[in-house]
């Protein structure tokens, strides 16, 4: 309760418009950053064991999505075999490039 009643006291200091104090400011300011800076170390060593772990972080997902789709890897092939087709007919003089600077 003590420590309640000493930042009481400090706010009620500020707001009084008590004379400024740097030192107390300052130590203020530092204060609130490790609070900040310990909270955000905690987070993240939280959230770093949970993944490690192997859980997931909110609301874990219902559907597992598929691993192989057949269709999509065909769908694959098929462009794949095109462009080769393409690429064929630069380099047999079907298609022929004029360079326009000549």
């Amino acid at each position: 309760m003590n420590t309640f009643n000493s930042i009481g006291s400090l706010f009620k200091r500020m707001r009084s418009g008590a004379g400024v104090d740097p030192i107390r400011d300052w130590l203020m300011l530092l204060t609130l950053a490790m609070i900040a800076f310990i909270g955000i170390v905690v987070w993240n060593i939280w959230a770093f064991d949970t993944v490690a772990g192997g859980g997931t972080i909110g609301a874990p997902t219902t559907k597992m999505p598929e691993a192989f789709n057949p269709t999509a890897l065909d769908k694959i092939r098929i462009i794949f075999v095109n462009r080769a087709a393409e690429e064929a007919k630069y380099m047999t003089g079907v298609y022929s490039f004029t360079d326009p600077s000549q």
